[in-house]
């Protein structure tokens, strides 16, 4: 799925979610929305937890996107 781990998460005493790409706070979560990233984030392995954070903050390929001729 995804090579790198460039996403990682940590949860406040407040109940928010505060998730980062590359060491850099991109988005938090509060409410519902956090607990229910919580759960979804923790019954998984470590590439579904990726995956779940890209889709959370909005940075992840589409799948209509084609690569370069160059395969990069």
């Amino acid at each position: 799925m995804i090579a790198e781990a460039p996403f990682s998460y940590r949860s406040t005493k407040n109940g928010l979610v505060q998730i980062a790409y590359k060491d850099r706070v991109v988005t938090t979560l509060s409410g519902a929305e956090a607990a229910k990233f919580l759960s979804r984030v923790t019954s998984g392995d470590s590439d579904a937890a990726q995956l779940i954070m890209a889709k959370a903050t909005g940075h992840f390929k589409h799948g209509n996107e084609r690569m370069s001729k160059t395969g990069k």
